[in-house]
């Protein structure tokens, strides 16, 4: 179905065959449908959409510069992710990628402008001001594809009616696009496929929201006289003195760690409690006010086995690189099932393995609230996204 050349690739990559996500997706998109592909992490669902798209891209063989594959992600961190990733693929092919975002160097910014590459990756943000430059905006004119990745983070919210605005502005420049959406797990699949293509057009959804066994559980620690001798080392209560301890236990029983909080002040808290307590202690934060330094540091401390836990918010929910996680623990009650879900899917992050996640609380209205999001979660009940009408702040 594809091209020999990326037939090739495909096996040189260590795909012996498709996976599911790739299977279902790579037949609609080389129709040249819109498509919502819905896929867990680690399931090969980037080059689901990104192969069979680079596979017409190769067909069409058109003439003259200017960018033809816009890459969208929520995160500037994702970017340089995808950047690692797309890379392989480009370079094997003779194209060039390449990302724009506001860490971009100037010298690399110039370039951009007088050589565009084939593919670029960008955010919503930085594509609303690619719109509105001068040159940048000219190579623009000859896109045909856009792959929108982690809608389900931009379907809910004013950035993505900001996204929207960008993209039927791209459409006026540049005429109609096909157009592929990413998404993990959802609880109304068919609100977001709207959302991405806007009114009026046909978007398939592609649901291949493969059952990835989870083991789930909370746990609710009582403060022991251990505990209490460790809170007046580090200056706190002996309730938060024992989930620190139920904390670090998980940590040393299991290889990597993702400790998830639900604000950046209690990832650095805790982070900085372990630190206090054990100033040996592996453990790392991550989250997006940090330099783009510290995060690379942080993520690549936990690929290569330097730190043993990353306590991190948000930031490391989406498909960033990270290597291998054990154990997903999340900090107090995550509040939504999706949430959860996707937390705990960064565990286990290939196909056919265990997800293994639990949520440590602090009292016994967190741990009810717990209880019922977990048992929701193994239900597969979850929220439904509600995308926000006529968002005219956005205008301003």
């Amino acid at each position: 179905m594809l091209l020999k050349p990326l037939r090739s690739l495909l096996e040189k990559r260590g795909f012996s065959e498709p996976t599911p996500p790739q299977r279902f997706a790579l037949p609609k998109i080389l129709e040249g449908k819109n498509v919502l592909l819905i896929a867990p992490s680690g399931s090969g669902k980037t080059e689901g959409a990104f192969l069979p798209i680079l596979h017409l891209l190769l067909l069409s063989r058109p003439e003259g510069k200017g960018v033809r594959i816009l890459y969208l992600t929520p995160l500037r961190a994702l970017n340089r992710d995808m950047l690692e990733r797309l890379e392989w693929w480009c370079r094997a092919l003779d194209l060039k990628v390449a990302v724009r975002h506001g860490d971009t160097l100037p010298s690399e910014r110039q370039k951009q402008a007088l050589v565009p590459p084939e593919v670029l990756i960008t955010t919503p943000e930085s594509l609303q001001i690619l719109l509105a430059g001068r040159r940048l905006s000219g190579h623009l004119k000859t896109v045909r594809w856009v792959i929108v990745d982690e809608v389900h983070e931009l379907a809910d919210n004013k950035r993505g009616a900001q996204l929207s605005l960008s993209l039927e502005r791209l459409r006026a420049l540049c005429g109609d696009f096909q157009i592929v959406g990413l998404s993990a797990t959802i609880g109304s699949p068919e609100e977001v496929a709207r959302f991405l293509v806007g009114e009026g057009r046909e978007c398939e959804v592609v649901d291949v929201s493969m059952e990835k066994e989870m083991e789930l559980g909370v746990v609710y620690p009582k403060p022991t006289e251990e505990d209490r001798e460790l809170a007046s080392k580090l200056y706190t209560f002996p309730e938060v003195a024992a989930r620190l301890r139920e904390i670090r236990r998980l940590m040393e029983t299991h290889g990597s760690t993702l400790l998830f909080t639900n604000t950046r002040p209690m990832a650095e808290i805790l982070a900085n409690r372990f630190k206090l307590w054990d100033v040996k202690f592996p453990v790392s934060v991550h989250h997006g006010s940090l330099s783009s330094f510290s995060r690379v540091r942080a993520e690549r401390g936990l690929k290569e086995g330097e730190v043993k836990g990353l306590v991190s918010t948000s930031s490391l929910e989406l498909g960033l690189d990270i290597g291998r996680v054990d154990l997903v623990i999340q900090y107090n009650s995550p509040r939504q099932v999706t949430r959860l879900l996707q937390r705990v899917g960064r565990s286990g992050h290939r196909l056919g393995k265990v997800a293994k996640g639990i949520v440590v609380v602090q009292d016994p209205d967190d741990m009810l609230e717990a209880m019922v999001i977990l048992s929701h979660a193994r239900r597969k009940e979850l929220e439904p996204v509600k995308v926000p009408e006529k968002p005219l702040v956005v205008l301003l």
